[in-house]
């Protein structure tokens, strides 16, 4: 009876996706008469399941698709996927157009995921995006804001050295994910929160927000036509609503904390700032689930993908075992044995940052840049570019190994990176201002606001873990440096199993 009940609710969903599409066609048939300019091109769309036979393969496993689109329609290419139709950008050449030169335009975000509720990251542009980010740059990732949470990176640090010297004692093969990845999210918990919780505390929030990273396409379907995915998905919908009343659960006591100033004898933290912060519209205050949400976006931003570069990189050094002696041996020529690593020693090291610049050239944590939305119509490459129902989507792996730009770009070679680095030449410059030849965080408006940070994060826990630590593969293994891609959850790292020794 279930299975009949849900068959019948998609086939209403297809019967009016059907309609909506017939009426947007229309819509944007008028538009491309008006303005004499067609729509992206793509494979045939089949009335009601849109794109589905392109996707029957694995609808996760975009990349190759896409490959076969635009080698046989071009730069730009779309596809209807659910209601909407999404177009795919490939080249940096356009990519910098429409981020940078016409960014404005480029700078909205489609129809908020039921699951983001109230975040930067998913807002369309406006007045209390532009609040809420101004207040992340300037009161939380701001230079000086972030030397004075060095105390608390130099206590992570030190927790994550132990728990790596304790197993690695063993001898036997340590998963080294969990370990980098607590570390940083404990890290990120302080800097949200502004006081150190226990291991039990930091685990059940990390679960909590891992369940909600993991989950969010199952509850896709939930978003397209909301009354009745809670009609007809209760189960669904109720889990849901469970999994953020768990979460309530665990933020809103430390939130309530700071705002009794029960804490005021630890560091000034994100929620401060939002406590202290009026929305543009009418001057209220963030209510309790708005600052869940930005806590949580705050956590799951500045954790995943700054651990699996981390891991990338990792696995590198291990594959490529020279590129790991020549960095150890410019840590150990800019800090002696016993010392410790300043954030200023960072300064002095270009090859630890040539090493980090290409691990996110090569391994960039996501594929795919968040979807952009346009403000209003506009065209791209010749094509019309609707505002309505279209998202825009950009192929970050795509651009960093373009062989067009890059030299041999499937090799992992940091010396590609040390001339701009050690002469000061503008060749590499990952915020795409002048020109865009890789964009791990993203461009124009909306690139992410954390860049300075995940860049000091990986170059310090690097530095570190590189000069205590001889990386090596647990005997007759071999790295696996293949990827998957996953469009809704960052993408899983080869980092399996390894073996360290203390570094002499």
């Amino acid at each position: 009876m279930e299975f009949w009940f849900i068959f019948l609710t998609l086939c209403i969903c297809f019967v009016l996706k059907l309609f909506l599409n017939l009426i947007l066609d229309k819509k944007y048939n008028k538009r491309e008469h008006k303005l004499k300019l067609p729509l992206p091109p793509g494979p045939f769309t089949f009335p009601i399941i849109g794109n589905f036979f392109w996707l029957r393969k694995s609808f996760l496993d975009l990349e190759p698709i896409l490959r076969e689109l635009h080698a046989k329609y071009g730069p730009v290419v779309s596809l209807h996927i659910g209601s909407q139709r999404a177009i795919f950008i490939k080249t940096h050449a356009l990519a910098h157009q429409a981020l940078i030169k016409n960014g404005a335009i480029f700078a909205s975000r489609p129809p908020l995921l039921l699951i983001h509720r109230f975040d930067i990251n998913s807002m369309g542009f406006g007045p209390v995006w532009r609040l809420l980010r101004r207040n992340l740059t300037t009161e939380m990732l701001h230079p000086s804001r972030l030397k004075s949470y060095a105390h608390a990176r130099k206590w992570v640090l030190q927790v994550l050295i132990n728990k790596l010297k304790v197993e690695s004692q063993s001898g036997n093969a340590v998963l080294v994910t969990n370990h980098i990845r607590y570390a940083n999210f404990s890290l990120l918990v302080f800097m949200c929160f502004g006081k150190k919780l226990d291991e039990k505390e930091v685990r059940e929030i990390e679960a909590i927000q891992t369940t909600i990273l993991r989950n969010t396409s199952r509850f896709n379907v939930l978003v397209f036509l909301p009354w009745l995915g809670r009609i007809f998905f209760r189960k669904l919908w109720n889990e849901l609503l469970e999994i953020l009343r768990k979460q309530e659960n665990l933020l809103i006591p430390l939130i309530k904390a700071r705002n009794s100033k029960l804490e005021e004898d630890f560091a000034d933290s994100y929620v401060d700032t939002l406590l202290d912060l009026k929305l543009p519209d009418d001057g209220r205050k963030l209510s309790e689930a708005e600052l869940v949400s930005l806590c949580s976006e705050f956590l799951i931003a500045g954790t995943d993908s700054t651990s699996t570069a981390l891991q990338w990189i990792l696995a590198n050094l291990v594959k490529h075992q020279h590129i790991q002696s020549k960095l150890a041996t410019e840590i150990d020529g800019v800090v002696g044995p016993g010392e410790e690593i300043n954030e200023e020693d960072l300064q002095k090291m270009p090859y630890l940052k040539a090493v980090v610049l290409e691990g996110l050239r090569r391994h960039p944590p996501m594929h795919f840049l968040l979807p952009h939305a346009v403000t209003e119509d506009t065209t791209l490459n010749g094509y019309l570019i609707p505002k309505n129902s279209t998202t825009v989507n950009v192929t970050v792996a795509e651009i960093s190994r373009d062989p067009h730009t890059w030299e041999d770009p499937m090799e992992f070679r940091p010396e590609r990176f040390l001339s701009s680095i050690v002469e000061g030449e503008e060749v590499i410059d990952i915020t795409g201002k002048k020109e865009i030849k890789m964009m791990p965080f993203g461009a124009g408006r909306r690139i992410c606001p954390a860049l300075g940070l995940a860049l000091l994060h990986m170059e310090y826990f690097l530095a570190n873990l590189v000069r205590d630590f001889e990386w090596k593969a647990r005997d007759g293994d071999d790295i696996d440096l293949s990827e998957k891609i996953h469009l809704s959850v960052v993408m899983k790292n080869p980092l399996h199993a390894l073996i360290y020794s203390r570094r002499r």
